[in-house]
């Protein structure tokens, strides 16, 4: 942290009309001057500069201790603003018209070559870019009188657990940035899926590079559908978007995750959490040991939309209390369970 200048974090509030006005003129103001702002998305607080101010970028890097090879998304404040900072080939142009029609403002990121006057720094010298435009109406709402698009990518320490609620940013950033703005929990609660497009025939392909709420099933309408290799040596070489290095998303306690309750095996002494999908016996993970605690992601008949909404400040919740290991159990690899299980793959990478 060297490097990175001090700071006495301000928490801006949003709960009243009056505070939200004073607290995205505050927000604004910074942003123009080159500083980097957390703000709340949809999907998880995002880390926000000046996408066109290269140095202002350069702070997220810092700020986050990220690496300089591990490109940064591109939030836009409307459709006509993707044209500021990425180039649509003649051919995929139909294709990203429908999509950015059907999931625009929303937790979809598209990957295209990127501008020429974007900064090489913002995608770390690839040449595409990865553009959204968030749904979250305060984040609208600092998009609109900033008036440019935002490097925004989570506004977390690189490598932990993405934030969904100020005091997650708060707990990791807090001393790093000038201000959090406070929009209250994410919605969505994972990140933004992350599709890259493939001019075939007879239908264009949608490849998904990294999933997230917008599913598999969701885009199907739109093209053919098919998911980007998982690549276990990733962190040995540049990454080709934002979320797709090996280890990530992780909490200080050391996760794993089970395929199946025969895989558990407790160390006397040690004690472990169970991170449980719905927290029922019939799955055979509430019975394998006396859990020092049990958080439920979806309660009941489990449901993998619930489960990754709660994912994270699950996982924050969990991380905060001092156990040995957090033990996840598996969920359906169907639908944003493909999203959450990347994230628990992810997190439990070299543990």
């Amino acid at each position: 942290m060297s490097d990175t200048p001090a700071y006495e974090t301000e928490i801006l509030r949003t709960g009243s009309e009056l505070e939200a006005v004073d607290s995205i003129r505050a927000v604004v103001d910074m942003l123009h001057r080159g500083e980097v702002v957390a703000l709340p998305t949809e999907t998880v607080y995002g880390l926000g500069a000046d996408a066109f101010d290269a140095e202002a970028v350069g702070k997220i890097f810092t700020t986050k201790e990220r690496p300089s090879f591990d490109p940064l998304i591109v939030h836009v404040p409307n459709k006509r603003a993707l044209h500021d900072v990425a180039q649509v080939p003649e051919e995929l142009e139909r294709l990203v018209a429908r999509l950015t029609e059907t999931f625009w403002p929303g937790p979809l990121t598209v990957l295209l070559p990127k501008a020429a006057a974007l900064p090489d720094v913002v995608t770390a010298g690839l040449p595409t870019v990865g553009v959204r435009m968030s749904d979250h109406p305060m984040f609208k709402r600092v998009m609109k009188h900033f008036g440019g698009p935002l490097a925004a990518p989570s506004a977390n320490l690189f490598g932990q657990l993405s934030p969904t609620s100020c005091a997650a940013v708060e707990s990791q950033l807090s001393g790093r940035i000038p201000a959090i703005l406070d929009g209250g929990a994410c919605g969505r609660g994972l990140e933004s899926t992350i599709v890259r497009l493939h001019a075939t025939e007879p239908k264009p392909t949608i490849e998904i590079l990294r999933p997230g709420p917008i599913t598999a099933e969701d885009l199907k309408p739109h093209g053919k559908v098919i998911f980007a290799e998982r690549n276990e040596d990733v962190e040995a070489q540049s990454p080709e978007a934002p979320g797709m290095l090996a280890s990530h998303y992780a909490p200080s306690t050391p996760l794993r995750l089970l395929s199946s309750p025969q895989d558990f095996k407790p160390e006397e002494g040690k004690r472990y959490a169970l991170l449980s999908y719905r927290g029922q016996e019939k799955d055979g993970y509430l019975d394998l040991h006396e859990w020092d605690e049990i958080s439920i992601l979806s309660p009941g008949s489990g449901r993998v939309a619930e489960a990754g909404i709660r994912l994270f400040h699950v996982l924050f919740q969990l991380d905060q209390q001092g156990f040995d290991e957090i033990v996840a159990e598996p969920v359906p690899d169907r639908s944003v369970g493909k999203a959450i299980l990347e994230k628990l793959r992810k997190a439990s990478f070299n543990q």
